[in-house]
């Protein structure tokens, strides 16, 4: 019988992915090897750990009781290796080292121009690879491992990360040329201005669609009856006067680059969202993220892409916490 030294990574990697792919077959593919070696690596595990992992049969694969806390022990394992080899690539050279590094969507099409410029002309050696997802998506591939650091809003959900502030992001009101607010307010014009107007928000699943909702049920605004994907598909419906929006500062010089929509900033308290890069505390790499952040502060600073309000915000004195500030000011 196989001893508990007899246990290697790669089987840990083995039984990480059917648990993922819930079949043998597509596991095998996903680890680049063939099913029968990926098979007998499982009964092996165990066979040393002297439980059965996953109940298979003809149809479907199911992970068993045991295996689920095996498989979560695992993935604490691996993660812990892969922080073991980040600290001796650390201490090296942290700058010539690859990231892997998550993004939201409401962020990356807007922001993601300026920080691989930034980094590049600052850090040539450094290489970075950028997956965008959701928010829930990248915080729960932050955790486990996935990604290593991640370009966000913080919500509720980052408290428990590193974090080092970016960018102050306020909220301004995109409206249709020929909306009633848009006569009456040559100026900023109040939160409460919203009461009783039709809002377009992004769908379930973006912080901002929470944000901005909190928002609108404050000053009793209504949810308009469609949901974005995106903020581009929201500054188009806006346009054809489907209704009136929040958009993020950061996303106007791209969104109203044909001066298409009418624009108000709010009065105080303005409300804002906090962009930062954030990490998980065990990270090795923390003096490099916060380098890196700094990179991106003064960047943004001096960017002609980013509205002078937020030239000036970017200049204010960076904030780094594990806690994660409010979000709408």
């Amino acid at each position: 019988m196989p001893a508990v030294h007899d246990l290697s990574i790669r089987q840990l990697e083995y039984v990480i992915a059917v648990a993922d792919t819930l079949g043998f077959h597509r596991a095998a593919e996903r680890c680049n090897v063939s099913q029968p070696t990926l098979s007998a690596q499982v009964q092996q595990i165990e066979e040393v750990l002297g439980v059965s992992l996953f109940e298979r049969d003809k149809r479907r694969v199911i992970v068993t009781t045991a295996g689920r806390e095996v498989v979560a022990r695992a993935r604490t394992v691996l993660l812990s290796l892969a922080d073991l080899l980040a600290v001796a690539a650390g201490a090296r050279d942290p700058f010539a080292s690859t990231f892997k590094l998550g993004v939201i969507p409401t962020i990356a099409p807007y922001l993601l121009p300026e920080v691989t410029q930034a980094w590049a002309k600052e850090y040539p050696a450094l290489r970075v690879t950028w997956r965008e997802e959701l928010t829930d998506g990248v915080l729960r591939r932050l955790e486990v491992g996935e990604v290593d650091a991640a370009l966000v809003a913080l919500v509720p959900g980052t408290e428990s990360l590193r974090s080092s502030v970016v960018l102050e992001d306020p909220f301004v009101l995109a409206l249709p040329p020929d909306h009633a607010l848009a006569r009456a307010h040559k100026g900023a014009l109040p939160l409460a201005a919203l009461d009783g107007v039709t809002v377009l928000l992004l769908d379930d699943g973006h912080c901002l669609r929470t944000e901005t909702l909190a928002l609108c049920s404050r000053v009793g605004a209504r949810e308009g009856g469609f949901r974005a994907t995106s903020l581009s598909t929201l500054a188009q419906m806006v346009s054809s006067g489907a209704g009136v929006t929040l958009l993020p500062t950061i996303a106007l010089a791209v969104e109203n680059r044909r001066s298409q929509l009418e624009l108000r900033a709010f009065t105080a308290p303005v409300p804002t969202r906090t962009l930062a890069l954030v990490w998980r505390p065990s990270s090795p790499y923390s003096a490099t993220f916060e380098a890196l952040a700094a990179t991106l502060r003064r960047a943004l600073a001096h960017s002609s892409a980013i509205a002078p309000s937020l030239r000036t915000s970017a200049r204010h004195q960076p904030r780094t916490s594990s806690k994660a500030p409010g979000v709408v000011r």
